[in-house]
């Protein structure tokens, strides 16, 4: 049976989406883009501010769900412009300092509302 997740402390979905269902021992995590919660619109800035963002929004998620970004198993990166990479990454190091998930980055033409960056992550519910 799934539960679906759901959090003030993070973005509402911008459409007919939950922002995370858990099932079979796993916590699947739709992909957050860099919206502030409190005002719900696009953050301003770069990659890098952005970025944060996004990991502050699945931070959120997972601490509803009882979890933390060690918990995260895979992680997916959606860039506007892969020439941003090495700033995203560096944000994103600073996150998974610990037990770092797999991870697949790949580049898009356009993310929703103008983001320059998206993540969905996977993480298991054992603890």
């Amino acid at each position: 049976m799934k539960k679906i997740i759901q959090s003030d402390a993070a973005p509402k979905a911008v459409g007919p989406y939950s922002q995370g269902v858990a099932v079979n021992g796993f916590l699947f995590l739709s992909g957050q883009i860099p919206i502030n919660p409190v005002i719900g619109k696009l953050i301003a800035g770069g990659v890098k501010e952005q970025t944060r963002q996004v990991l502050l929004n699945i931070d959120a998620l997972l601490k509803d769900a009882g979890l933390r970004a060690e918990h995260v198993v895979k992680a997916t990166v959606f860039l506007t412009d892969i020439s941003k990479f090495t700033e995203m990454n560096q944000v994103y190091a600073e996150y998974f300092c610990a037990y770092p998930p797999a991870r697949s980055c790949v580049e898009v033409s356009k993310l929703p509302l103008g983001a320059q960056v998206e993540i969905e992550v996977v993480a298991a519910l054992q603890k």
